[in-house]
């Protein structure tokens, strides 16, 4: 592999490599100069002046997984460097990348991974199809014919392949449960392609402004896949975008052997070349971003002394730009533009609606299911339980799958060539991230509203106080995600039109804008730049009709949106205090013993190595680790001896000795923790099933003094066997425990004993198991709960929930009926 790589890029084309990015990055620094002044300026301008949109109704989490990780599990890895399937620990920390050990003993260890992936940029697939559909078109003049071999089998039928269009592919294969490492590596990729923080409000937007500026010089408009990771990372897809098609150029007829020989070679060399490319685009951006960092004081300087003059001015080129520019895309607007936002504001409207629609329910389901656990056990450790599943909802990929496929229906086709959209992928990450920052919100706001309600009204109507913090948060989640998706909506048709108005109206405007940059003085010519002014009446042009079409859609009832004169103000003081609080640690703060119970029974390991504190330093775990009870244990020493194309083994093999397999199946059950000793405890039992062994006794025992009474009853004439000194004692003790259990009262009965049918580990909640997402709510009379969404709520008696007491004015008031979520 050393010697292919070497080979191709010899010191001439790393030499090449390393001009085409000194050139790239000389570009886009001193565009980043230019956008970095301008931000800055326009941040101290909203320091100044303010204009804050309109204010969250629910709370959001400072620090989201905090003391978290997000999965752990082992596989097989394919090795390039001896093509042999290895099996692999993988784990998932709150970064989202993924680090493989070669056991769990290493990671265990603290020692470090074997190699670490970030997922930006990549794209998870299922099977070897979909694969050389894509790996095909990387070399032109060199597509596989229909029914040739890849150049790889798999070790299991369950293959997943983490593909690039510049780095290394990584191939993974998994004995079972492969939709559950599916959902898990598409949110390790959609969390890495989420692009920048927004939290810096100068070195972000400087960024994004200079890679597009950037890309508009080239010829290419529009949104752009390749836009995702981090700065480093997002540079060298920059300069790979040009690269690369002039290194195919010169190595591709080079290449020798057979075809999928020649594939795996290219693929090499452009991992190689694009790892070269981002360790100098890194140096190179450290030392533009400390440059910028040195001028920052002086420029925030100037700005602060001379604010009013500079807006002034800029307010003057403004309008000077605008009358040249206003008329033609007036004209552009309506004849390309307005035909199309309705259509398109439908395409992202119906699929982004679904999806937060789910999250509505998948979050409604999880807190029914907690008053029912409630109802059976109302105890402050029955809740904690709950909560600590609930707490990390939103960050669970497998249960928050159902809600991400709503929006994968998403699609703009007849309009993507029109107006240059590469693919609506961009749109589904974005509304994706938006949807699981909306379900955080929601569960960190409940999980405050109820830490304070029973702290401050203990178990008493536990469940009563359960509905009202729940139909509390619902109501704000409502107007939250209509205030959420209106913003995706406009910033989406933004992406969408502002480039193509900028491609039509560039070279007719082009001419024109130089003569603008004498009305700026000098002194101010860092922080007003014509290029950026033209950009912004274009978007102003736009903005009016976009603003109107969101406007009249909020009025249609199936998209479930506010409409804009509904403004809710900050009328919940008291929670936003709230939200200064730290995540609760539910487990140590009311379920502390059962959790160190949990811990006590999983790892004997650690008990040798670090004992309980190494356990309580461990990092808790979202989704836990995905293994099909029963199944052996992939030996962390095994190394799969998997050819390229010929005498693949399809299956594992079995072991010859039947001993081996017993052991391993041993463990298997030893590692099972044992059930509840009370059924009612557990959260996935209700109150009939719970009850059911308490009856079993009952019957059991009233059996008993029936027989007892039978005894009792036969004629003395019957003969009786002689019997020792110990049994006629036995038999005394006997008759005197019937005669007291005859006087007592059936409630002073003694739990009896769970029956000896139900296994261990039945009656437990598997944590690793996603509750069913595609059923409907339970039905009124079942849970005794109702979506608050409905307009008249019927009060039940017993242990049902009270009706939702009526909020005075100035509070936050509920959906509206032309609001309410239609059923598709």
């Amino acid at each position: 592999m050393g010697d292919v790589i070497s080979s191709h890029l010899d010191e001439g084309r790393r030499e090449l490599i390393s001009a085409q990015t000194r050139e790239v990055m000389g570009e886009f620094g001193r565009l980043y100069e230019q956008q970095y002044a301008v931000a800055l300026f326009n941040k101290v301008r909203f320091d100044i002046e303010g204009g804050a949109g309109p204010q969250p109704q629910l709370l959001h989490r400072k620090i989201a997984l905090e003391n978290q990780s997000i999965f752990s599990g082992s596989l097989f890895h394919y090795l390039e460097e001896n093509k042999k399937w290895r099996n692999r620990f993988v784990f998932v920390p709150d970064s989202y990348n993924l680090n493989y050990y070669d056991s769990k003993a290493a990671h265990n260890r603290h020692l470090h991974p074997k190699g670490t992936i970030n997922c930006a940029g990549y794209k998870v697939l299922t099977s070897m199809e979909q694969y050389l559909d894509l790996f095909s078109s990387s070399l032109p003049g060199m597509k596989a014919k229909v029914g040739s071999s890849p150049f790889l089998k798999c070790a299991t039928q369950f293959p997943l392949i983490l593909w690039h269009p510049y780095a290394r592919h990584h191939y993974f294969c998994v004995e079972t449960e492969q939709q559950k490492w599916h959902a898990v590596l598409q949110d390790c990729i959609r969390h890495a392609n989420d692009g920048l923080t927004e939290d810096n409000k100068v070195q972000t937007p400087a960024f994004t402004d200079a890679v597009r500026l950037y890309r508009q010089a080239q010829g290419h408009y529009g949104t752009w896949e390749m836009m995702c990771g981090v700065p480093s990372q997002i540079l060298a897809n920059l300069v790979m975008e040009g690269l690369l098609p002039e290194l195919r150029e010169l190595i591709s007829p080079r290449l020798k052997g057979k075809l999928h020989e020649r594939q795996r070679n290219w693929m090499l060399i452009s991992d190689a070349a694009y790892s070269l490319v981002q360790g100098q685009c890194q140096a190179q951006y450290q030392a533009l971003l400390q440059k910028c960092e040195v001028a920052c004081p002086s420029l925030e300087a100037s700005i602060r002394c001379d604010m009013d003059q500079i807006i002034s001015s800029k307010e003057h080129v403004t309008n000077k730009i605008r009358e040249v520019v206003l008329p033609k895309a007036d004209k552009l607007l309506k004849v390309s533009i307005q035909p199309y936002i309705s259509s398109i504001l439908d395409a992202l409207m119906e699929p982004t609606s679904r999806g937060f629609s789910e999250v509505r329910d998948v979050f409604f389901r999880e807190l029914v299911d907690m008053s029912k656990h409630t109802l059976n056990n109302g105890t402050k450790e029955a809740v904690a339980q709950h909560m600590e599943k609930i707490s990390m909802l939103a960050f669970h990929p497998v249960k928050m799958q159902s809600c991400y496929e709503k929006v994968e229906p998403l699609s703009l086709e007849g309009l993507q060539q029109r107006f240059d959209v590469s693919s609506p992928s961009v749109f589904v990450q974005r509304a994706q991230i938006l949807m699981r920052e909306q379900m955080d919100d929601a569960v960190y706001t409940f999980e405050q509203i109820l830490h304070h309600s029973l702290e401050s009204q203990g178990t008493e109507g536990l469940c009563k106080t359960i509905q009202r913090c729940q139909d509390r948060v619902i109501k704000k989640f409502d107007y939250d995600s209509s205030t959420v998706r209106k913003r995706f909506f406009r910033e989406a048709l933004l992406q969408i039109f502002i480039p193509y108005m900028l491609k039509q109206l560039g070279p007719a405007c082009a001419s024109e804008l130089p003569r603008f940059r004498e009305l700026i003085f000098e002194d101010f010519s860092r922080f007003i730049l014509v290029e950026n002014i033209f950009e912004e009446v274009v978007l102003h042009s736009v903005m009016k009709n976009i603003m109107m079409a969101v406007k009249e859609a909020a009025v249609q009832r199936r998209h479930n949106l506010y409409r804009d004169s509904i403004v809710l103000s900050n009328s919940d003081p008291s929670l936003h205090l709230l939200g200064e609080n730290p995540s609760i640690d539910w487990a140590e703060e009311y379920g502390g013993a059962q959790e160190e119970a949990q811990l006590a029974g999983e790892d004997t390991e650690e008990e040798e190595e670090g004992g309980e504190s190494q356990r309580r330093r461990r990092m808790k775990q979202v989704v836990s680790m995905i293994q099909v009870e029963g199944s052996p244990v992939l030996p962390s020493e095994s190394c799969m001896d998997v050819p390229s194309v010929d005498d693949i083994p399809e299956e594992k093999e079995k072991d010859k000795d039947g001993e081996e397999d017993s052991d391993k199946s041993d463990q298997d059950k030893s590692a099972i923790p044992s059930a509840p000793q009370n059924p009612s405890d557990s959260p996935n039992v209700t109150k009939e099933e719970g009850a059911k062994p308490e009856e079993r006794g009952r019957e059991e025992v009233s059996l008993k003094l029936q027989s007892a009474a039978e005894e009792n009853s036969r004629p003395m004439v019957e003969v009786q066997l002689p019997c020792s000194q110990e049994e006629a004692s036995k038999e005394a003790s006997e008759e005197a425990s019937k005669e007291a259990l005859e006087e007592a009262p059936e409630e002073a009965l003694p739990p009896p004993p769970p029956p000896e049918e139900i296994l261990p580990g039945a009656m437990e909640m598997d944590p690793e198991v996603p509750e069913p997402t595609n059923l409907p709510l339970p039905p009124h009379d079942d849970s005794g709960f109702q979506s608050p969404t409905c307009e008249e709520a019927e009060g039940e008696e017993g242990d049902v929930a009270p009706l939702l007491e009526e909020h005075p004015e100035g509070e936050v008031m509920s959906v509206p009926a032309e609001t309410e979520p239609c059923d598709e």
